[in-house]
């Protein structure tokens, strides 16, 4: 093979259609052939086998693979360090450019450092474009240039901001005779879970579109956990299997502000991941590291468990630990729950549902558990503790949910609650109170 060609890195946009670094390819005037690492960095860390994100992947490189079949190419699926996958296919193909969209997470970010280093030696170009957001990095600023570190400010800037022109498509499909044809099966390397020793889960995963009904009926019904009031679309967003400006779109059209703002938290946490990365091992403010936890073990795992003895935070656990999955008001109460009532440590907490989610995106793991806890951008104090029995009065009254994940929910055999809510809710204001005057 001696044409020069264009390789685009997909990562987090598993796609070809709307994809910014694949029509910057396409339109390179080479060959463009994609580009799909199976990171062992990542993946050899996953203390657990059967992860539901990595059969994910698996399936979407093969639905991707069929795609690119139909027109006569196809995909180059690697497995290892992406830094070594790098060296062998730039000494294996004639590789002129390569295209990849960002990635805003410090491992990420300097990973990407670290390619471009190695790509720049070797005389190839290294693209990298804006594609799993609507605005990104310094797109949304305050009126001193500084990025905004509440919410409310940077929503009204975020919404005002949002005419057509970002939420364009990519005409991809229009370059699509660009795609390189060639490349034999055996070169494409079709990789399957047992080959990287992970096992299936098995179950099928979220529809990756949203019907307008629901999108009439969002504002009423996303905080009810026993009805279908969501998108469930967190995984596709993560992976990018669907395009956020066709969604954005979408919710525009339906005149549904209140999806368009699930929309704008999930940039504005990308924002605060990308300008303050010492959030993703401390807390935003600072001085909230000087609490001292009392991270209870056995405590913990009975959280972990699901048998808490408060039932809406049983069930949201219980849901997680057996789908991989968690209504977004659910995860609001657990999370409550074990930084103010077991005075558990958020980072312990974020990181079990790190371990557990099909939708982990550390960004918005990061920056809810951070919200929980009080220590991150949030505005309120830190004396808001959310009592789980109003929670579960006010967005389970019937107790559907909790029924359907808690069976023994109101038998003898259900335990009783592992702590008392008032006394526990003075407790997490007299440590947080202590700890935020050393």
């Amino acid at each position: 093979m001696s044409e020069s060609l264009s390789l685009v890195w997909l990562r987090r946009d598993l796609r070809l259609h709307d994809n910014a670094a694949l029509y910057h390819a396409l339109k390179s005037g080479r060959p463009v052939l994609p580009v799909f690492i199976f990171d062992r960095v990542i993946l050899d860390a996953l203390d657990d086998r059967r992860d539901r994100r990595v059969e994910f992947l698996v399936q979407e490189i093969d639905r991707l693979r069929t795609e690119l079949a139909g027109m006569g190419s196809t995909i180059l699926v690697r497995y290892g360090n992406p830094i070594d996958i790098w060296r062998e296919l730039t000494t294996q193909y004639p590789v002129g450019d390569v295209f990849a969209n960002h990635d805003y997470e410090v491992y990420a970010k300097e990973r990407d450092k670290a390619i471009g280093e190695l790509l720049n030696e070797r005389g190839i170009g290294f693209h990298t474009y804006k594609d799993q957001t609507i605005f990104e990095r310094d797109e949304v600023l305050s009126g001193s240039r500084t990025p905004y570190t509440v919410f409310t400010p940077y929503s009204r800037n975020w919404h005002g901001k949002l005419d057509p022109f970002f939420l364009k498509s990519y005409p991809t499909e229009a370059y699509f005779e660009h795609l390189h044809r060639g490349i034999g099966q055996d070169e494409a390397n079709v990789l399957t879970l047992g080959d990287m020793d992970f096992l299936p889960v098995g179950e099928p995963f979220p529809n990756r579109t949203v019907s307008d009904t629901l999108l009439d009926a969002y504002k009423e019904t996303r905080d009810i956990p026993a009805r279908p009031g969501t998108s469930e679309l967190s995984i596709h967003l993560r992976f990018g299997t669907i395009s956020i400006r066709d969604l954005a779109r979408q919710a525009r059209a339906a005149n549904d502000k209140t999806f368009l703002n699930e929309l704008c938290w999930r940039d504005f946490y990308f924002q605060v991941l990308d300008h303050f990365p010492h959030v993703e091992k401390s807390s935003f403010r600072r001085e909230y590291d000087r609490i001292e936890w009392r991270n209870n073990e056995d405590e913990f795992d009975k959280w972990c468990r699901g048998e808490t003895g408060y039932p809406i935070v049983d069930a949201g656990m219980r849901q997680l630990n057996t789908i991989g999955w968690m209504h977004n008001r659910v995860r609001m109460i657990t999370a409550s729950f074990l930084c103010k009532h077991l005075l558990i440590d958020w980072r312990w907490g974020e990181a079990y549902f790190g371990k557990k989610l099909r939708d982990y995106d550390l960004s918005a793991n990061n920056g809810g558990w951070q919200w929980a806890a009080g220590s991150g951008t949030d505005a309120a104090p830190y004396f808001r503790v959310f009592n789980p029995t109003l929670q579960t009065q006010r967005f389970d009254p019937k107790g559907e949910y909790i029924r359907h994940w808690v069976p023994e929910f109101n038998s003898l055999d259900y335990l009783p609650p592992m702590v008392e809510h008032t006394m526990a809710r003075q407790r997490a204001l007299d440590l947080y109170k202590k700890g935020l005057a050393k």
